[in-house]
């Protein structure tokens, strides 16, 4: 089982970037497909983005062309750089993991979750 552990949230005004990152334990990034939800409040959690095991990467309608997702083997991490943040990006951010033969799109794939960290983009 892997242990993953969100950093980078905070606060930042609209038309800003963060830089989210995901550090797993207990096995390593490059066994697992890796991907990026979010959840705000009274919402369902949402896809943003994952990359699988052999590195295909996909993203969700809302924030195509402005996130990329990328994966760090050495360093066991996961990155979600966000640029031109909306404030409809404002939400918790959870990173998860899966098994390395499957490809996130849904929370249904996931088998390991983060505990999340907030988002919030002022307008």
């Amino acid at each position: 089982q892997v242990q993953l552990v969100e950093s980078g949230g905070g606060l930042v005004q609209a038309g800003g970037s963060l830089r989210l990152s995901c550090a797993a334990s207990g096995r390593t990034v490059s066994s697992y497909a890796m991907g990026w939800f979010r959840q705000a409040p009274g919402k369902e959690r949402e896809f943003v983005a994952s990359i699988t095991w052999s590195g295909n990467i996909y993203y969700g309608e809302s924030v195509k062309g402005r996130f990329t997702i990328s994966r760090d083997n050495a360093k066991n991490t996961v990155y979600l750089q966000m640029n031109s943040l909306k404030p409809e990006d404002t939400a918790v951010y959870y990173c998860a993991a899966a098994q390395r033969w499957t490809t996130i799109l849904s929370t249904a794939d996931v088998s390991s979750w983060g505990q999340g960290t907030q988002v919030t983009v002022s307008s």
